[in-house]
This record gives C-alpha cells, sequence and structure tokens, in this order.
C-alpha cells in the first residue's frame, strides 16, 4: 500500500472516531444527583433530591412508543470514614417507572411498589417529576449516634433489566441506554 493511500485510509478513520454523529459523543446525556437535603420529623430523618434526567433520544423514543423505563434511587447511609467492609445503615433502592399511554395520549409515573399514579399531558413534566424525591423516610432518627458525623451516598440510573425481553441485548450493547449519575456524597448530621 502507497504512502498515500495509507494517509488517506488513516485520515478517514480519524475523521469517522472524531465527527460529531446523531445520538453519539456531540449529543451525550445523562443523568446527575442536583440537590440533596435531609431533615427530622417525628422521631425520623427524610429525604429529598432532585435529579438531572437527560434520556438519550433512543431511550426516549423507546418511551414515547409506549416502552416503560423504569429508574432505580440507591440510597447507601454509612459513618464518616468508614471502611469498606463496614455495614450500611441503609442501603436501599427506590424504584419510579415513567410511561407513555398511546390511547390516552398521557404519561404515567409512579414509584413501585405502590399504585399511586401521576398523570401528565407532556413528557417534559412527567420527567420533572420523576426526577423528585420528596419526604422519602431514610432511617429512624435514634439510630444514629449524635456525636458521629455519616454521609450519605445517592445515584439514579436506568434500570436496563427492567426493559422488555426483545430491547435488552441492544440496551446492553449500546451506550445511550447507560444512563447512570454515578455516586454523589453529602453529609448527614444527626
Amino acid at each position: 500500500m502507497s504512502a498515500r493511500k495509507t494517509l488517506g485510509v488513516l485520515a478517514l478513520l480519524v475523521w469517522t472516531l472524531l465527527a460529531p454523529h446523531p445520538g453519539g459523543f456531540a449529543h451525550a446525556r445523562g443523568f446527575s444527583i442536583q440537590q440533596v437535603e435531609t431533615y427530622q420529623q417525628t422521631g425520623q430523618i427524610l429525604l429529598n433530591a432532585r435529579a438531572a434526567l437527560e434520556f438519550s433520544p433512543v431511550a426516549l423514543e423507546a418511551l414515547d412508543h409506549g416502552v416503560p423505563l423504569t429508574l432505580v434511587f440507591h440510597v447507601r447511609l454509612r459513618r464518616a470514614g468508614s471502611w469498606i467492609w463496614e455495614d450500611s445503615l441503609v442501603d436501599d433502592q427506590w424504584r419510579c417507572v415513567i410511561r407513555y399511554r398511546p390511547l390516552s395520549g398521557r404519561y404515567e409515573v409512579y414509584r413501585l411498589p405502590g399504585n399511586q399514579r401521576q398523570e401528565f399531558v407532556t413528557r417534559d413534566a412527567a420527567i420533572r417529576a420523576l426526577s423528585e424525591l420528596t419526604d422519602q423516610t431514610l432511617i429512624a432518627q435514634a439510630r444514629l449516634d449524635p456525636q458521629v458525623e455519616y454521609e450519605l451516598r445517592l445515584k439514579v440510573f436506568l434500570d436496563i433489566e427492567e426493559l422488555p425481553l426483545p430491547l435488552r441485548p441492544t440496551a446492553y450493547l449500546h451506550p445511550s441506554w447507560k444512563l447512570s449519575s454515578g455516586w454523589t456524597t453529602w453529609p448527614v448530621k444527626p
């Protein structure tokens, strides 16, 4: 192969890797935890949290075609500076679902387990409701030592395992489905 041809192939390869692709690098989406607040009420520590949920175009298209999307808020409460082998005081997952009902033209948001549903006319309003945790019971205040500092770790992610079976192989392989905020850490004082 001539040097000129090799250079042309190399330039094409570099252009292919760096050029913006629809739904690719130029349109990266993701989740992030924006705000966490804990407070005490009637002997319990409660949690309010807000996440920014930017779904990929592929996930939004699936949602608009009636595929329910399950999000998991994973929360851990531990003593600040604890060793990795120490048990967490709280290690829980709170599941939320968003789905579109084509016959009614409405979006539904609901928490699992449970049957309380909220309906929304627009997708954006439903996603805003999905992104907020309100008055979520974290732990009984009596279980915390007032002399000890604690840290709350929280992340939110799209649960691929809850997608319909025919869609899962694609979701495992395609980066547009791997939506997660990663862990964020917040201090908690009893």
